[in-house]
């Protein structure tokens, strides 16, 4: 595999050179692929049946990549869980996945019924040889596994193959001016796939990761110093994450003097949040991306320039990325011309087999469109001049005084006033019926001396855009929205907070 192969080359020509970093410890490439290749070794000493998935749990500490390469190296899939996780969902995964192994990165001790688990602390890799790469995963067999939420609750686990993720790489070296040798940001944990857009590119350039822990992230003065010393030149978060950087005035170009890349891919990057950074770092170029974990992190792309800040328009999530075709269909799977609205179908080579374990599911989301393989991702959007744009989920509706209506359509309004950095919508239902509706707001610089008066101006935008019965009836100001780990809103917990 070309990736594994790139790696080994880094580590061969520039050992020394750091490929993965926390606050608190540094690997280099030699180190980086010693101990994997040695670690895959002993795993395969286990004769685990050729493919069978491999839990890896921790955060993000420097022996989870080794983990990652190691497991692959065996021809395993690796499955990342994050210590977030709660300790029921992590033994539902290793259930569900039927893990062959789990291989614990943490000082803390796991067990689980049926399944060995490798204490990486405890080990001495020394003894093991270099495993050979003919037992290297294959270009159709499954390279990670990363689970996300299901309809029912129960999580499901998505299948990237070595040859999806070697065409996400691909595209991203070639068609991203990421360079060689850059220092990426890794602010995702990495059971959200987000981190796959800075883990891997980096190391197949021969860059440097540096991470964010989540106890440096929980505290702004770590977090601020941790940046300031950091030499970043290649950000990659969701937009909700840097926008919770803003309040801090000293977040720009003189903090972070050498970033020249803004990545953005998991949400909707408003329009004030693209116009604020390229306030903030005139010198950096910001890229907005799409794309589901099933098709292996994103599949668009489009730079935002002054030009398109100028528009005062809603921004697209790009052009498609060139081995890859984006139709919008209606709801019978008719193709829609240009401009109108459907669903976004995603074909090509960087669409996941399907779901593990699941052929019903999977049977409902994939399959072929022009020869090629094909995923309905359930997100609305349409295309114009070439460009996708996306408007939220068909999914994600709720009926209110008998209207039917999109969430994600609201905020989307919201989210181009000029009065507004960011918002959600959370809808209130304390007896289990939607009452009305409330929006959590992070208000953009303006004169109001009041709040109320900012509600009004809020209010009279919306109302060009909106009929009447989508307008919230509360409004709710906030310095910044609270995030999950995966760096997206937490639309859970703000709803604890207005239900209190």
């Amino acid at each position: 595999m070309k990736l594994l192969t790139r790696i080994a080359q880094h580590a061969a020509r520039n050992p020394e050179r750091t490929a993965f970093r926390t606050e608190d410890h540094v690997l280099n490439y030699r180190l980086l692929w010693d101990r994997s290749s040695r670690l895959a070794s002993l795993i395969h000493t286990m004769q685990l049946e050729r493919q069978k998935p491999v839990v890896v749990y921790g955060h993000m500490g420097i022996d989870m990549p080794v983990s990652f390469l190691a497991c692959v190296q065996a021809g395993h899939p690796y499955i990342p869980v994050d210590t977030s996780i709660p300790m029921e969902r992590v033994r539902l995964i290793v259930e569900k996945s039927s893990a062959g192994l789990v291989i614990n990165t943490t000082d803390n001790k796991l067990d689980f019924d049926n399944v060995t688990v490798l204490h990486m602390s405890g080990l001495d890799l020394e003894q093991q040889e270099l495993i050979s790469n003919e037992h290297w995963v294959k270009p159709d067999e499954v390279f990670y596994i990363i689970y996300t939420s299901g309809s029912t609750g129960n999580p499901k686990g998505v299948q990237i193959t070595a040859a999806n993720l070697q065409s996400f790489t691909d595209w991203m070296t070639g068609d991203f001016p990421l360079g060689q040798g850059k220092v990426f940001l890794n602010q995702a944990p990495f059971s959200f796939d987000l981190s796959v857009m800075d883990l891997y590119p980096a190391l197949q350039s021969g860059g440097s990761i540096h991470a964010l822990e989540k106890e440096v992230i929980n505290k702004p003065k770590l977090l601020f110093e941790n940046l300031s010393r950091s030499a970043l030149q290649i950000w990659t978060s969701t937009p909700s994450f840097v926008q919770m950087c803003f309040p801090n005035p000293d977040f720009n170009q003189k903090m972070l003097p050498e970033l020249e890349i803004f990545l953005f891919c998991g949400e909707v990057l408003p329009l004030a949040v693209a116009k604020e950074l390229k306030e903030r770092f005139p010198r950096a170029r910001i890229f907005n991306t799409y794309g589901p974990t099933e098709a292996t992190v994103a599949v668009t792309s489009v730079e935002i320039t002054e030009e398109w800040l100028a528009k005062e328009k809603a921004l697209p999530v790009g052009y498609p990325k060139p081995d890859m075709r984006i139709a919008v269909v209606d709801e019978l799977g008719n193709p829609l011309p240009e401009g109108e609205k459907g669903e976004l179908i995603l074909a090509g080579p960087s669409v996941s087999k399907g779901y593990f374990g699941e052929p019903l599911l999977t049977e409902k989301a994939f399959g072929i469109m022009d020869g090629l393989h094909a995923y309905r991702t359930g997100d609305v959007g349409f295309i114009q001049d070439g460009l996708v744009y996306c408007q939220g989920r068909l999914d994600y509706q709720i009926k209110l005084h008998g209207y039917r209506m999109e969430l994600e359509e609201i905020e989307f309004h919201l989210n181009q006033s000029d009065y507004i950095q960011a918002a959600i919508i959370i809808p209130y239902a304390p007896n289990g019926e939607i009452e009305y509706l409330i929006a959590a707001v992070v208000p953009a610089d303006h004169d109001f001396e009041k709040e109320y008066m900012l509600t009004a101006a809020i209010r009279k935008d919306l109302a060009m855009r909106l009929p009447a019965y989508m307008i919230p009836r509360k409004f709710m100001y906030y310095a910044a929205l609270p995030m999950t780990n995966n760096g997206k809103a937490d639309r859970k917990k703000m709803k604890e907070e207005v239900f209190v």
